[in-house]
């Protein structure tokens, strides 16, 4: 029995340069493949994320896109949704090249919206969904030590506690962008840490000591929940990521917000991660997140 061939490209999201943000492998066509060879070839391209694209079951949707990480499977994803719709603009997958259209995914549909050529677009952004935060965490200096650092780094006042737009991520403010590059998570640490509750991705950051720059230095660690010991660009936590830090008056924000969240410094995989959105009330609303995306590799994977 002759193999079967799986034409995938594979991107650098969040970025404008080859070898910068965070790489994804979209496979053009993932019909034909069941979850196992699914997760099976993202095991193999070991990135943070791979995406398959199908047809839409939602008729308000360009395509459905499934996402994996080299463990499980996810319901939503930041950059996979961000570099899947670029490669579908670019291949002539969206009918009739429009400069909006929705993906569906996991959680519903994610609308995206193309800057520039709609055929070559310069710039992605993805709508996030009204952010949820969990209670502030008690324990920060336990959360502090899982991290190998002390209660006294982390920014006094602010919370650290979990937040979602789809996806939730543990956030963890600390005082400074050394302090940030510093961190280093303990597994089993964090796991006590967090007790009871599910397990989910760490992501601590520190906003620039200006609120008025609207820029934030971040990393996220995930080795525990999706087999990836940190994330270059994790679009799917820099929407709740905005909201916190206008809610916690970490940056000056009044009407329209404009973020920047610049992640992978530390990894050698510089990521600019643009947030906007329009402060109400003390809260961020209409999140969106975008960046660029720039073509790697074009290859053929072949599947028994």
């Amino acid at each position: 029995m002759s193999a079967r061939e799986y034409r995938f490209i594979q991107v650098d999201v969040f970025t404008d340069r080859v070898f910068g943000g965070n790489p994804l492998a979209v496979v053009l066509d993932g019909r034909g493949l069941v979850d196992g060879e699914m997760q099976a070839i993202a095991m193999e391209m070991n990135l943070s994320e791979t995406t398959f694209i199908l047809p839409p079951t939602h008729p308000d949707c360009a395509a459905r896109v499934r996402i994996f990480a080299p463990r499980r499977e996810l319901q939503f994803a930041g950059h996979p949704t961000v570099g899947t719709a670029w490669v579908m603009a670019v291949h002539g997958l969206v009918p009739r090249s429009p400069a909006a259209f929705s993906l569906e995914e996991g959680i519903g549909p994610v609308p995206v919206t193309l800057e520039g050529d709609p055929k070559e677009p310069s710039f992605i952004w993805m709508r996030h969904g009204p952010p949820e935060f969990g209670p502030e965490m008690a324990n920060r200096a336990e959360i502090a030590a899982a991290l190998g650092l002390t209660e006294a780094e982390l920014i006094p006042g602010a919370p650290i506690q979990t937040g979602s737009t789809g996806s939730r991520f543990m956030f963890v403010p600390l005082r400074d962008r050394a302090t940030v590059d510093r961190a280093l998570l303990d597994v089993p640490k964090i796991i006590k840490a967090l007790g009871d509750q599910p397990l989910v991705g760490i992501f601590v950051f520190a906003p620039d000591p200006d609120p008025g720059v609207g820029r934030v230095h971040s990393r996220m660690f995930a080795p525990h929940t999706s087999g990836i010991p940190e994330d270059p660009a994790t679009g799917s936590a820099t929407g709740p990521l905005g909201a916190y830090l206008v809610k916690q008056k970490l940056v000056k924000a009044s009407g329209p917000v404009a973020i920047v969240s610049d992640q992978g410094v530390k990894m050698g995989r510089h990521s600019r991660l643009h947030i906007r959105g329009v402060e109400r009330g003390g809260a961020l609303t209409e999140i969106e997140v975008g960046g660029g995306v720039v073509p790697v590799i074009d290859g053929r994977l072949r599947v028994p």
